[in-house]
């Protein structure tokens, strides 16, 4: 079988050879089972590249992203596809495969190039190729302090055009920059704007069901609330599950971090699955309240933005692990990383 490596590295010898060896690799269907990858790069104005890790053979590599113009676009991943959004210009929303380099841009979504708080999702299909994509909107409604307009937009794949199925006005809660589908249903992080009271959490996910798309119905009645106090939350599909990656809050700080927990959302109530021991949250030095997580497959991802550090769990052998040091270097004290897993594959196109 050949490994995914081999293809990047068959890049650098001819434009034929390149070729013929992705034709075998997926006609033959003969690419090595791949973890998902995690592709990490430091923030800047200038041209992004970085270095993605190989959790299988424990390598980086040096990796060109296709795409990606600014360090503050917004990604996410399903299926060995990446989708990115502008981070200047929400409306260019992009499909690529990072290895093959296929690449493509999608209609401009709706809404214009702007918003307040935006964020994206995809999901692909294993068996047929074809994708859907989110991109959910958050705008504070002008003269209307506590009131935000949502909007969900959809692309699909077969069609090639978007529709904006489902419009809500939040009252003392907003959006943030934080989605995932799994399994046909959408789930968005939204964060109070209000005063909590007794012990509500500041962080709820909402829940859409992109294949009925009922439009009457107020996704805040149903919110889910978080577990518990959180700084931050990331989510993830891990094998058709939703999974949460959060910053645990101090009792008495609740925006001061004081551990990581993962958790699983089982008929909708949150079931934890471990938490970070101290001796690897202590392993990153100064952690910040946000930080970078992401995952597929059993493999979760997680990265302070303040180093290159980074450290990853086996949801299957509850098993946490760092990676093999990133030849990133922190060349001054406020440089910022960050990063995203996609998973490896040469079969799927944009």
């Amino acid at each position: 079988m050949l490994p995914v490596v081999s293809v990047i590295r068959s890049e650098s010898v001819c434009k034929r050879w390149r070729e013929a060896v992705r034709v075998l690799s997926c006609t033959k269907n003969r690419m090595m089972p791949q973890k998902p990858w995690y592709f990490m790069f430091t923030c800047s104005d200038e041209v992004v590249s970085g270095f993605a890790y190989d959790p299988s053979l424990r390598k980086w590599y040096s990796f060109d992203f296709p795409c990606i113009e600014k360090s503050n676009w917004s990604a996410s991943s399903s299926a060995g596809l990446v989708c990115l959004m502008d981070g200047d210009n929400r409306s260019r929303v992009f499909v690529c495969n990072p290895i093959t380099k296929d690449w493509k841009r999608l209609a401009d979504a709706p809404g214009g190039k702007s918003a307040d708080y935006s964020t994206l999702a995809i999901s692909a299909s294993r068996k047929s190729h074809c994708y859907t994509v989110v991109v959910a909107r958050c705008n504070h409604m002008p003269g209307e302090y506590y009131l935000w307009e949502l909007s969900i937009n959809l692309y699909d794949s077969e069609t090639s055009e978007w529709i904006t199925p489902f419009k809500e006005v939040l009252h003392r809660w907003r959006g943030g920059d934080e989605c995932i589908i799994c399994e046909g249903v959408l789930y968005y992080l939204v964060y109070s704007t209000g005063i909590l009271v007794n012990e509500e959490h500041r962080h709820r996910v909402l829940i859409y069901d992109l294949t009925s798309r009922h439009n009457h119905t107020s996704l805040m009645s149903m919110a889910i609330p978080v577990p518990c106090s959180l700084t931050c939350g990331r989510l993830m599909n891990l094998r058709e599950k939703l999974i949460m990656v959060g910053g645990i809050g101090k009792q008495d700080r609740a925006g001061i971090i004081k551990g990581i927990g993962i958790w699983q959302l089982c008929n909708k109530e949150w079931h934890e699955v471990s938490r970070m021991p101290h001796k690897f949250f202590q392993g990153f030095g100064e952690f910040d309240d946000v930080f970078a997580s992401s995952g597929a497959d059993d493999l979760i991802y997680i990265q302070s933005y303040g180093s290159p550090a980074l450290l990853t769990f086996d949801m299957s052998q509850k098993l946490w692990k760092w990676s093999v040091k990133s030849p990133m270097m922190k060349r001054f004290p406020l440089q910022l990383f960050t990063g995203f897993s996609f998973e490896p594959r040469l079969d799927i196109t944009s």
